[in-house]
Formats: structure tokens, C-alpha cells, sequence
């Protein structure tokens, strides 16, 4: 099995290229190949399979752990730079069909050989309802970008860190956030569902940026510095997610 590793902002994904749907990944699969110790390691499997609701590729997400999710927007871009690659392009447009929807991908060539800028059509962010996390955040808001979010809001950086150090992952992503540093910025440490704290989140950054607008702490464009990183996100309909994908390595896995 011939795959290859990407991570966006350090979200890292094993990218299986299979667009004539013959070796489909499942929950197994995604467990054996993520695993850090007996796999090769990686936030999450994506299966890029055949046409799809009238999409040029499908997309099939498993978490670390075998769950499915609906939509990443690291993983997402990480995808497209996969098909750019193996086209022998730099640059692509190409529409990607998720369990959150069929997404428009806009891939460009950067400096680094192994470094492309994406742009995502992440879909709109709507209200979800925001559980009770117990953090002693300032307010929670729950928040769906196609998969289910609660964005904690911070008054301090000590108390961000020290409700996210240790935060046991639950039924939805959680962002911690704090306004700043800049104007129309955000700094934010994540806990994914189904992986745990990962450097960077592109669904939750979108999920970030729009409980920030709606919190009055940015406008419409807002910068979301992660662990791994920063993402721009344009608030709007749709809303869109920019930001880097990087090849780490191909890599040929014998023991499938």
C-alpha cells in the first residue's frame, strides 16, 4: 500500500490516494497506520476515493482512533496537495465531496517545494448547542462547520492553559481561546474528538473565528494563532479557510 504523510499547521494526515475505489480504508486501517508506536503516526487517515455528488474526488476521514469525521480543514488541504502531486501540478482547483458536503479547494505553489497555500470553502458555520465544559471560561459557544464544535472563551493565558492541559477529549472538538494579540486575532489550543490535543484545527478555527465576531472581538478576516501555527479565516457565506499544507514523506507500507 503506497500512501503518503502530509500535516497542515502540524495537523498531521496519511493521505491514500485511490480514486478508482479499489482498496476503500475503514476504521482498522486508520487505527493500525495512525498509530505513533506500530504505524507510521498520524492525526487521522483520509481516503481520497472516486467522484462523488458530482464532486472530482470523494473524501473519507478516520480519526486516530477509527472514528469518522465529517470535515478537517488541515486534512481537507492536505487532500488536494495529494491530487496536485500526483497530477504533477503545482497549482489545482478541485472539489472534494465530505460527509459535511462537497467543499471547493483552491491549491498555489509557494517558495518551498514542499510547501503549497491553500484555500478552502469550509461551508457556513452555524449554532450548535454548547454543552457544559466546567473550564471557568468566560462564555462557550457552540458552533457546527460541518462537524460539531464548543468554543471556550478565555480572559487569561493561564487559565486557557490550565483548562486545556490534560482536557479529556468528548463528543465534539473544543477550541480554547483568547482575544489577541493582535487586532482581529486569535491564539487557540484544540482538543480534537477522537485524537486528543492536536498543534492545529482548520474546522475549529473556523468555529473560533466566528464565536469571535460574534463575541465582538474581530471582524469578518481573523487570524487564528495555533500550537503549530496560523490560519486566516474569512467569515462570510461560505466561510474560508487559508493556510499551508506540507509533503513530510511517501511512504510504502508492506505488511497491508
Amino acid at each position: 500500500m503506497h500512501l503518503a504523510k502530509y500535516h497542515g499547521l502540524g495537523n498531521d494526515f496519511l493521505v491514500l490516494l485511490d480514486e478508482i475505489g479499489a482498496t476503500p480504508a475503514d476504521a482498522a486501517l486508520a487505527r493500525a497506520l495512525c498509530d505513533r508506536r506500530t504505524g507510521v503516526g498520524a492525526d487521522g487517515l483520509i481516503w481520497v476515493g472516486p467522484p462523488s455528488d458530482g464532486a472530482d474526488v470523494s473524501m473519507t476521514l478516520h480519526n486516530a482512533d477509527g472514528s469518522r469525521a465529517e470535515m478537517s480543514g488541515n486534512g481537507i488541504r492536505c487532500l488536494a496537495h495529494a491530487l496536485a502531486r500526483s497530477r504533477g501540478v503545482d497549482a489545482i482547483d478541485v472539489t472534494v465531496a465530505t460527509d459535511a458536503g462537497v467543499r471547493r479547494v483552491e491549491v498555489r505553489p509557494t517558495d518551498d517545494a514542499r510547501t503549497v497555500e491553500v484555500r478552502v470553502d469550509m461551508g457556513d458555520v452555524t449554532e450548535a448547542s454548547a454543552p457544559e465544559l466546567g473550564l471557568g471560561a468566560k462564555d462557550v459557544l457552540g458552533a457546527s462547520v460541518g462537524n460539531p464544535h464548543a468554543v471556550a472563551l478565555f480572559a487569561e493565558r493561564r487559565g486557557l492553559d490550565a483548562a486545556a492541559d490534560g482536557f479529556t477529549s468528548i463528543d465534539r472538538n473544543v477550541e480554547f481561546v483568547l482575544a489577541g494579540p493582535g487586532d482581529g486575532e486569535l491564539t487557540m489550543r484544540v482538543v480534537e474528538r477522537g485524537v486528543g490535543e492536536t498543534l492545529a484545527c482548520g474546522t475549529g478555527a473556523c468555529a473560533a473565528a466566528w464565536a469571535a465576531r460574534r463575541w465582538g472581538l474581530a471582524g469578518d478576516t481573523v487570524t487564528v494563532h495555533m500550537t503549530g501555527g496560523s490560519a486566516v479565516v474569512e467569515l462570510g457565506s461560505p466561510v474560508h479557510l487559508i493556510g499551508p499544507s506540507v509533503h513530510i514523506a511517501d511512504v510504502e507500507v508492506p505488511w497491508l
